[in-house]
């Protein structure tokens, strides 16, 4: 995929004028009130009058509308979802907020309406919904995904590995799948033309736990193409507790062994390489979980290997050498892409060499999460509490990376 991600995408269409599209950025929200008015803040901020906010109050009661409501700009407006139809989901707020949407674009064409989903902690790069309307000008895009910084790396270790979890996933995987045609779809920052969401049904986003991976993987086997658009990015907050870190993936794996039930779909819908990544993705937790129990065996080996060492016995050092190898050479190169793309914010290579060690232990959470998360789903249990934000400030005048 390393080698894949180096080359362009492939696909074509006719060139379309992006900046006669209407975007429509949704940002569901359950009390989100701690981060919310911010956010809403440095979108309004982006003097673009073809975009329109829409923040989906899901039931909060902890004046997330309110906050809202106290920004002054036309392009905004709240979308209020009270019992027995609040806190459903993140699908379900957006398959409402969508026929909402519908109604009021009646007189656009589909195809020049694009919806946007953001989280409540959001940041776009300023230049983003131009980038947007840039990525869109080739009429066989359906979707396009931007990348994903989280923007509190510089103060938490923890939010430094998220940082480069994210980093390698689309600067690896999704421009290695732009080739492919199997690039997937997240929570933030995902653009979407209205007309690609309508061919999956009136109510496009479904109730699993990644509906953003649901819909992407469902996405890739319509007519239009899924494009990654590596030019700009969204800024988020990532987790500083290992606890909470450990619920959020929890959640996530979950959501991704839901997946299973789109191998059908996959097999008989995707075509060339494309099917087989996609087919890849939905049986990586699978993978994982099975992996994990070499991986306790290796890390038992490792041990005792350097167990021995301490004691002065004699051992093949080539041994040693190619197990070192085996465990960190992927990170090490990793730890190399993550420090091109950071050393403008001043990263050194050795600090990122560094990052790229703890990078591989971090890797090991998934034997934590993976297991836990295959319990909920044989029990039934697919209930969850959102991940608590961190409060910021309001910006002062435009949106700005970190």
């Amino acid at each position: 995929m390393l080698l894949i991600s180096r080359g362009a995408p492939r696909h074509r269409g006719a060139v379309e004028d992006g900046s006669e599209l209407l975007i429509v950025i949704l940002m569901p929200c359950l009390n989100e009130a701690e981060v919310i008015g911010a956010s809403v803040q440095r979108l309004t901020s982006i003097p673009d009058p073809g975009m329109r906010i829409m923040v989906i109050d899901d039931g909060s009661d902890d004046g997330t509308a309110a906050a809202v409501e106290a920004i002054d700009d036309p392009r905004v407006e709240v979308m209020r979802r009270v019992p027995p139809r609040a806190r459903l989901g993140k699908g379900e707020a957006l398959n409402d907020a969508l026929d909402l949407v519908r109604r009021k674009c009646a007189g656009y064409p589909d195809r020049r309406v694009v919806i946007g989903v953001m989280d409540a902690d959001g940041r776009l790069d300023p230049h983003a919904i131009a980038e947007a309307r840039t990525a869109f000008s080739s009429s066989r895009v359906g979707a396009v995904q931007m990348g994903v910084r989280i923007n509190n790396r510089f103060h938490s270790l923890l939010a430094r590995m998220q940082d480069m979890e994210f980093v390698i996933f689309t600067e690896v995987f999704q421009r290695g799948r732009r080739r492919l045609g199997s690039v997937g779809m997240g929570g933030n920052a995902q653009f979407v033309r209205l007309s690609a969401l309508n061919a999956l049904g009136p109510r496009p986003w479904t109730r699993s736990l990644t509906e953003d991976f649901d819909l992407g993987i469902r996405l890739n086997a319509t007519a239009w193409t899924n494009e990654f658009w590596p030019h700009a990015s969204v800024h988020q907050q990532g987790v500083t507790s290992l606890r909470r870190l450990l619920r959020q993936r929890t959640r996530w794996f979950q959501g991704n062994l839901q997946a299973i039930t789109l191998l059908r779909r996959v097999v008989r819908d995707h075509r060339g390489w494309g099917r087989a990544d996609t087919l890849w993705q939905i049986l990586t937790p699978y993978m994982l979980l099975a992996g994990s129990l070499l991986t306790l065996s290796f890390l038992i080996t490792l041990l005792t290997a350097l167990v021995v060492t301490v004691l002065g016995w004699r051992q093949p050092w080539i041994w040693v050498i190619g197990a070192y190898i085996v465990a960190f050479g992927p990170g090490l190169i990793y730890g190399l892409i993550y420090w091109r793309i950071e050393r403008s914010q001043g990263l050194g290579v050795i600090k990122a060499l560094c990052y790229a060690h703890l990078f591989v232990l971090y890797g090991l959470l998934p034997s934590l999460y993976g297991w836990r998360a295959l319990a909920r789903a044989v029990t039934g249990r697919t209930g969850w509490a959102k991940t608590a934000r961190e409060a910021e400030p309001a910006p002062e005048s435009e949106a700005a990376p970190p």
